[in-house]
């Protein structure tokens, strides 16, 4: 039942944290012929962020499965 409970809370979270990374993503800017070469910008934040939760939760499991097994 634990298990369950767990994965469902990492699931809603990852869901929660790549919609909040969309929604702030900045407005398309006006009607050009696109970006001129040497100001590309590239997607950092949405990547960084699932990252850091992605390993958060990874120590977060060996933390607990260390816990588990010192008792």
């Amino acid at each position: 039942m634990k298990k369950m409970v767990i994965a469902t809370l990492l699931t809603i979270s990852l869901g929660c944290l790549s919609f909040y990374s969309f929604a702030l993503r900045p407005p398309p800017r006006g009607p050009g012929k696109g970006t001129p070469p040497g100001k590309q910008n590239a997607p950092f934040d949405g990547g960084a962020s699932l990252l850091i939760a992605a390993g958060a939760a990874y120590g977060a499991k060996k933390a607990y499965d260390r816990r588990k097994n010192r008792t």
